[in-house]
């Protein structure tokens, strides 16, 4: 999995908890995906471990990780 140097330094830092193997299940098997305006993609998936959800934010390739953390807002519409 390939990684931004913003994500290597300061996000693993900063939430050393974020498993690499959730961000991979983010990207391959995401509930949500919502593409951003400057391009990037934001992927929700739900962590038991975490009682919540899982943001994982990638470069436009889909693959490159750049940011990740516990997405407390988000829901799932379901109506």
């Amino acid at each position: 999995m390939k990684t931004t140097r913003y994500f290597e330094e300061q996000v693993l830092r900063k939430r050393p908890y974020i498993k690499l193997e959730w961000c991979k299940q983010a990207i391959t098997k995401p509930d949500y995906r919502e593409v951003q305006p400057d391009g990037r993609i934001r992927h929700w998936i739900y962590i038991l471990e975490l009682g919540k959800y899982l943001r994982v934010v990638t470069l436009e390739d889909g693959q490159t990780v750049h940011n990740a953390f516990p997405d407390r807002n988000f829901k799932i519409d379901k109506s």
